[in-house]
């Protein structure tokens, strides 16, 4: 072989090797964008006939990947590595049938972590509303008003709101697990102290930092309901907004159980008693969290990932998630977006104070019950919390009623450019709530006293309020969810804190609110408040659409949907182009061997005559 000869093929070499390294480059870049593509139209989306109404919510309540690429997009590049740095046969990933996918786990598995976080989440829920069973005892042992006593329940709720924002961020850097078993632990001893208080200031100072390490529970455990459940696994249901649902029974029904259990505490063994049973709950609540693994894909890849670069001794391999997350840029997301979009938006204006409206009235009826049937009807503390049965029958009604309210979701015009209904379908189910929320407060109202009316009428229409209430919470914020897309988390995180803050405040205003105009007066005006915030689902289920368009965020997040859409579709073609190119660089090649046999043959067998031995010309002319 003579140099040129060889000096061609080393070029042509070193050439396939870039090509290699370039079609590697592209295809991690195309396989990162059809990625952000699928995870943008699954967020944009709203559910079709054949999904979960939920499921913008479910996406929202644990956003995992969305929110290491935004972190990813606030910090400098230098810590995500290059295309070529990321090579696609090294990317680690859940595999088929993954025994560490959480969603891979045994049914009884994650049923055991359903059920370990449902009842964990009821414990911090409980322990707010069972205070106000003992609001009397306070009283009696502090000497103070109903109004000071009732501070416990307004710090255990800004505790509440502030932790949400705060736990967040730290799961995203550490994952779910270490995060409940720590806030959990300090949930529990910050029990203690209102166990053996001496003053009322002691519990209402304590409780508003148990709610702050109890807020894990609020915040995250349905980000791992969502983690462990997905519609190819299916179990317990078909559908894993069941699963959800299902799980929402339990921090749903917490604040209507704390009254009914707290009441009957309170009467046989004193208030102190109230606080040693939610210390005995939240002990069995914090061992039965140590139980599960880690459910938060981007911690169990990124350990895969670094548990294989070990065994190996490879650097090369990588995941999506190899971001190391600044805490100052979390804590920018975490704390001042969901204020700037409160401030901001104008569809969470309306339903920032709707929905807060309606959850500050809920906190209100845990005052206003025991002054009816306690004060009033003259009921024991424990026969007094039986009256919150009616709404937590209300709340279960609504819950276990999803496949009835999907139904009525998924039959709502569809989209025409996308196929699937738009997030005005679940407005539908809102306008239900809001009409069964002041129907029940109402006539409670009306019917609470005087003491000749049926105690029983009061009670029942606490199963409207109480099925309202649930499904306003539920689908209003599946709405802000398949609205707000990337940023649904958080526009939720918003609503969850203004909520606290009215359901902190409006229980003060109780005791004299209720002395000055009458049980049936007070609860008349709160009727009517929640009348007049009807026309805001009958508002945004009329123009929605054109409200949602007009929002600057809504609006920048479609623009950069469809800018990833298109360089998505430009990678394609890129892919195709090459694999065209190689597929006739293939046949090209195929003809040319083929060509070059043929020549060959021909060759051989041309040489054969000329070679034949003489003799054989010979005996032939012979």
């Amino acid at each position: 072989m003579d140099p040129e000869t060889e000096l061609g093929e080393d070029k042509g070499e070193s050439g396939r090797v870039a090509a290699r390294d370039m079609t590697s480059r592209e295809d991690s870049l195309e396989r990162e964008k059809s990625h952000s593509r699928r995870s943008g139209q699954s967020r944009a989306s709203i559910t079709s006939d054949n999904s979960d109404p939920l499921s913008p919510l479910e996406l929202a309540l644990s956003p995992g990947e969305e929110t290491f690429e935004e972190i990813a997009r606030i910090q400098t590049t230098t810590s995500i590595g290059s295309s070529a740095s990321r090579p696609p046969d090294f990317e680690v990933v859940f595999d088929d049938n993954d025994p560490e996918n959480p969603r891979n786990w045994p049914s009884w598995y994650r049923g055991l972590i359903v059920f370990s976080i449902s009842f964990t989440s009821w414990v911090v829920v409980f322990y707010s509303t069972s205070y106000s069973a003992a609001i009397p005892g306070l009283v009696d042992e502090f000497g103070v008003s109903s109004t000071i006593a009732t501070l416990g329940i307004t710090t255990y709720l800004l505790g509440l709101a502030v932790g949400s924002l705060l736990v967040a961020p730290v799961s995203e850097l550490y994952g779910r697990r270490p995060v409940y078993i720590f806030c959990m632990i300090c949930f529990t001893l910050l029990v203690i102290p209102c166990c053996v208080a001496t003053s009322l200031a002691e519990i209402i100072v304590v409780r508003f930092f148990g709610a702050l390490f109890g807020s894990c529970m609020v915040i995250n455990s349905a980000g791992t309901v969502v983690d462990i459940s997905t519609e190819q696994t299916r179990w317990l249901t078909v559908k894993h907004a069941m699963i959800l649902s299902l799980w929402s029974i339990a921090p749903l029904n917490g604040p209507v159980t704390g009254p009914v259990i707290g009441g009957f505490v309170y009467q046989y063994l004193g208030w102190r008693w109230d606080n040693w049973l939610v210390l005995i709950l939240a002990g069995v609540g914090t061992a039965s969290m140590t139980f599960p693994k880690e459910t938060y894909a981007p911690m169990i890849l990124k350990s895969k990932t670094a548990r294989r670069r070990k065994e190996t001794d490879d650097e090369r391999w990588w995941c999506r998630y190899d971001v190391k997350l600044s805490p100052v840029a979390l804590l920018k997301v975490s704390l001042l977006r969901p204020f700037a979009l409160s401030f901001t938006e104008p569809i969470l204006w309306f339903f920032n104070v709707w929905i807060s409206l309606i959850y500050g009235i809920l906190y209100l009826c845990f005052v206003a019950y025991p002054i009816v049937f306690s004060e009033h009807r003259g009921w024991s503390p424990g026969i007094s919390g039986l009256a919150f049965v009616g709404i937590g029958i209300g709340t279960m009604i609504a819950i276990l009623g999803e496949p009835f309210w999907r139904k009525i979701i998924n039959s709502h015009p569809k989209d025409p450019l996308t196929g699937r209904v738009p997030p005005e379908a679940t407005v539908r189910v809102m306008i239900i709530g809001s009409i069964l929320v002041p129907v029940g407060q109402l006539v409670f109202s009306w019917t609470c006293l005087p003491g000749t009316i049926h105690w029983a009428i009061p009670i029942a229409f606490g199963i409207p309020f109480g099925c309202g209430n649930a499904l306003c919470f539920i689908y209003a914020s599946n709405y802000l969810a398949g609205s707000y897309g990337i940023y649904a988390a958080s526009a939720l995180a918003g609503n969850a804190v203004m909520r606290s803050v009215f359901g902190a405040t409006l229980p003060l205003a109780g005791p004299s609110m209720y002395e000055t105009l009458t049980p049936q007066w007070a609860g008349t005006l709160l009727g009517l408040l929640e009348v007049a915030m009807i026309p805001i689902p009958l508002i945004f289920y009329r123009y929605g659409e054109k409200i949602r368009s007009k929002s600057p965020v809504i609006r920048q997040m479609r623009e950069d949907q469809e800018k990833n859409e298109h360089r998505a579709e430009k990678a394609q073609r890129r892919k195709a182009r090459r694999e065209e190119n190689a597929d006739m660089t293939a046949l090209v090649k195929e003809d040319d061997n083929k060509k070059g046999t043929e020549d060959l043959e021909k060759g051989i067998a041309g040489s054969g005559v000329l070679d034949a031995p003489p003799l054989a010309k010979d005996e032939t002319a012979v």
